[in-house]
């Protein structure tokens, strides 16, 4: 992969930026972590990492919701020096204030089941999905994504989670794959009288080929992981059997993760399509331009393979989807990163199915204990999908097998976007 193909696998914009802040949006101070440095706990350029915190209150008082921030990854020394110029690898660039919007606003309105919790949005600045621990002295950089993980929930530990009565732990995109790697050590947090569940948000990355019969994102994936030290830091109930770099894909992972977990995605998941299916690299002709930019303007073969993706992703969540303690919402949507977007979260025209938004599938998961009846549901086919605007979470579009859903109905028993009493 070229230098020029991994800086797009970089950077996208994850959650909502301060100069993108919605109106009335509440603007959270970043907070250092101060005691972090001494256990070398740092970003890639050696600065403290950080996070943002809004205290809960009323009954949400003790319960916690830590978010993981998302921003690509990088796979090659100077892919990571690059970074460090960046707000992905360097604290130094962090916004000083950003807005808390979705499942971070402080609004009953805007976000009924976490708005009065305590609310902590973790920086991302390692660039492997607060996974790796080793460094690169000749180019300055530390790979200390673990560290910072572990210095990060220490000290909220320190300001109160350790009392908590309920606590998620939540991610999107790289903070997704981020939240299943670390949900079971999250897990071990807290004593057993604690409620602690996960969600990942547009954190399914799969191990697929690209459009060329390449492998753009294992090979992207196998570099991130050499280069940071991942591989200790892997779960050993994958890695006893698979190879490290087959152990970041959450599909080998998500069979194994022992606490309650909640998978949002699109099954058109959008970066997915642009930068792991048909990346620069596999389309150098451009062939996949115009249907990557606007999904109507794909032909009959392309459709066809954006299909069978949603079918590999449909099929590596089968077994996943048979626990009664786990949550699934994919819908047919080009889109990435739902939980921070308070338009795909929660709002009047939001991405419905079975007529629930993501916020109140979520919240009805949230609630439930590990015993209640199975929950049956189904994934939302086009027309339950309520959401057409082009921009950012394209409703498909594509025509999908009536028997295919049909056998999804029969199979999936723990989805929680079409509660049934």
């Amino acid at each position: 992969m070229s230098f020029v193909e991994s800086m797009s696998l970089l950077e996208s914009v994850y959650g909502v930026s301060a100069a993108a802040a919605p109106p009335n949006a509440l603007m959270v101070g970043l907070t250092l972590i101060q005691a972090a440095a001494a256990k070398r706990a740092v970003c890639l350029d050696g600065t403290l990492p950080g996070y943002h915190f809004h205290r809960g209150f009323g009954t949400g008082s003790n319960s916690w919701l830590i978010q993981l921030e998302g921003g690509g990854w990088c796979n090659s020394i100077r892919a990571c020096v690059y970074r460090k110029k960046t707000r992905r690898g360097s604290s130094t660039y962090f916004e000083k204030i950003i807005p808390f919007t979705g499942i971070l606003s402080n609004k009953a309105q805007e976000n009924p089941d976490f708005f009065n919790w305590n609310r902590v949005k973790i920086r991302y600045c390692d660039g492997a999905s607060f996974t790796g621990d080793s460094e690169n002295k000749a180019a300055g950089l530390q790979f200390r994504g673990q560290r910072i993980w572990q210095a990060a929930i220490e000290d909220l530990m320190s300001k109160g989670m350790r009392y908590a009565n309920q606590a998620l732990l939540s991610g999107c995109s790289a903070g997704g794959l981020a939240s299943i790697l670390h949900c079971d050590e999250f897990r071990n947090q807290f004593s057993r009288r604690t409620k602690v569940k996960c969600l990942s948000d547009a954190g399914l990355f799969m191990d697929v080929t690209d459009i060329s019969g390449g492998h753009t994102i294992r090979n992207f994936f196998a570099g991130v992981v050499s280069l940071q030290g991942v591989q200790r830091n892997l779960p050993s109930t994958c890695t006893n059997h698979l190879d490290p770099t087959s152990c970041f894909f959450p599909q080998n992972l998500i069979a194994n993760v022992r606490t309650p977990l909640f998978i949002l995605n699109a099954a058109y998941d959008s970066w997915q399509v642009q930068e792991s299916l048909a990346p620069r690299i596999a389309d150098p002709r451009g062939n996949w331009h115009d249907c990557k930019m606007n999904n109507a303007r794909c032909s009959a073969p392309q459709i066809q393979f954006l299909q069978g993706f949603r079918a590999h992703m449909m099929n590596a969540v089968k077994g996943f989807a048979t626990s009664r303690q786990n949550g699934l919402f994919l819908n047919s949507c080009f889109a990435h990163c739902q939980s921070e977007r308070q338009d795909t979260w929660f709002a009047d025209d939001s991405p419905v199915i079975g007529n629930k938004a993501v916020a109140i599938a979520v919240g009805d998961w949230k609630t439930l204990a590990d015993s209640r009846p199975r929950i049956r549901g189904r994934f939302a086919r086009n027309d339950e999908t309520e959401k057409t605007t082009q921009s950012h979470y394209d409703n498909a579009g594509i025509e999908e097998d009536e028997e295919d859903d049909n056998n999804w109905i029969d199979i999936i028993n723990a989805f929680s976007a079409n509660l049934m009493p």
